[in-house]
């Protein structure tokens, strides 16, 4: 089993950015799509979304991670063109807002307007398995963000089936990170994610987070989205705006398990979660 990163001198390289990863981070979501599962879609409003994107950096983001195509289960693809015109104004909006920015994106296109209006990182579901994708990463300075999913959108989760769920995730995010580095990548630019949510079951999904550890690639940071998911929601009862608390509670046994960012639609109560986390571990460096 990998042990979780401890090293407090690891750096994510993130385009204009590096980013220290002695603490865990925030990535607050700005989403601009018509259907999010979490009833927090923008719709593609420029000024709500740069409004929303300012106001999470106040909160304490250290990442804003800007969306235009919702990748919920059953979601509807958006054309790259609606993208670009979506999240090009966002991005020149919140250009100055002091954190990196992440485009949320499987689509080369997007991902190559968005990297040529200045975004740090690219945030691919699909682990830049597109034609074309890791060259223009491989291109950039940019950070990259590899997540593994089964199956897409439309059916993902129509009886996703997994031999081994840890070991399967485990390989291919080892295999991405091998292919994204064999490209040109450098590894302080890759960060992994198991893609909570993403063609598994519930029981598939409290299984990876019962063993994050055992799916961390060694020296590379763990992005964990459980923000409002409908596993929270199955356990809870809660519909997917009553989600916070569990949301965080989910978050923070991430965090002991060995995730270094957190991707959340909720920052003021992340943050709040994250100065005891943060407090308690500094004492437990200090005895």
């Amino acid at each position: 089993m990998v042990e979780p990163m401890t090293n407090e001198d690891m750096r994510l390289h993130c385009g204009r950015h590096v980013l220290s990863l002695k603490h865990p981070l925030i990535m607050g979501i700005v989403n601009l799509t018509d259907d999010s599962f979490s009833r927090d879609g923008l719709q593609g409003d420029t000024q709500a979304a740069i409004a929303q994107g300012l106001r999470m950096v106040q909160e304490g983001a250290h990442i804003l991670d800007i969306g235009a195509e919702s990748s919920r289960p059953g979601a509807v693809p958006v054309s790259a063109e609606q993208e670009i015109e979506r999240v090009l104004p966002v991005i020149e909006g919140l250009s100055h807002c002091g954190v990196p920015l992440s485009i949320d994106t499987a689509k080369t296109s997007v991902m190559e307007a968005a990297l040529a209006a200045g975004v740090d990182m690219v945030n691919d579901i699909n682990a830049l398995q597109a034609p074309g994708a890791m060259e223009i990463l491989a291109s950039s300075n940019a950070a990259v963000c590899l997540m593994h999913k089964q199956g897409d959108p439309a059916t993902m989760q129509h009886a996703p089936h997994y031999e081994d769920v840890v070991r399967e995730v485990a390989e291919f995010l080892a295999q991405r990170v091998a292919s994204a580095e064999m490209a040109g990548i450098g590894l302080e630019r890759i960060v992994v994610d198991p893609g909570f949510g993403f063609g598994k079951t519930l029981e598939q999904n409290l299984t990876l987070l019962r063993c994050l550890n055992e799916l961390c690639v060694p020296g590379l940071p763990v992005l964990v989205g459980l923000s409002r998911k409908s596993m929270l929601g199955l356990l809870t009862g809660r519909s997917a705006h009553e989600r916070v608390h569990a949301s965080v509670a989910a978050a923070m046994l991430a965090l002991a398990r060995g995730a270094n960012i957190l991707r959340v639609h909720d920052v003021t109560p992340t943050r709040d979660a994250l100065a005891i986390w943060n407090a308690l571990e500094s004492a437990d460096n200090e005895s």
